[in-house]
């Protein structure tokens, strides 16, 4: 799966040719508000600032690479919002969850003159 923002350079016809030609899943915030997809943001963000390094010398050793952050991500990472538990433990769980996510309220002022 691809998530982006909206960017020109995600929505241009050859990336996304490309995307669909390698039966990637092309998922888009519809107005390029990050907030709109707040779970694959927050995800794509701690991949990026905990687990994957900057510079890779091919594809194949960054594909094994993050696929190693993934699992990481999903079955060893303690999760604050999801009280310190690990996702795939909190997946087989039954009943509701104690869950410590933030709400962000965004406020927009307009005024009229």
């Amino acid at each position: 799966m691809h998530h982006s923002d909206r960017g020109i350079q995600y929505c241009s016809t050859e990336y996304v040719a490309l995307l669909q030609q390698h039966h990637t899943l092309i998922s888009m915030t519809q107005n390029g508000d990050p907030y709109e997809n707040a779970m694959a943001e927050r995800v794509n963000g701690i991949l990026k600032t905990e687990l994957i390094g900057k510079y890779y010398n091919d594809i194949d050793t960054a594909a094994a690479h993050i696929n190693r952050c993934i699992i990481v991500y999903n079955y060893k990472r303690r999760h604050s919002s999801l009280n310190w538990q690990i996702p795939a433990d909190v997946h087989k769980q039954q009943g509701p969850q104690i869950k410590r996510w933030k709400t962000i309220t965004r406020h927009l002022k307009i005024t009229w003159k």
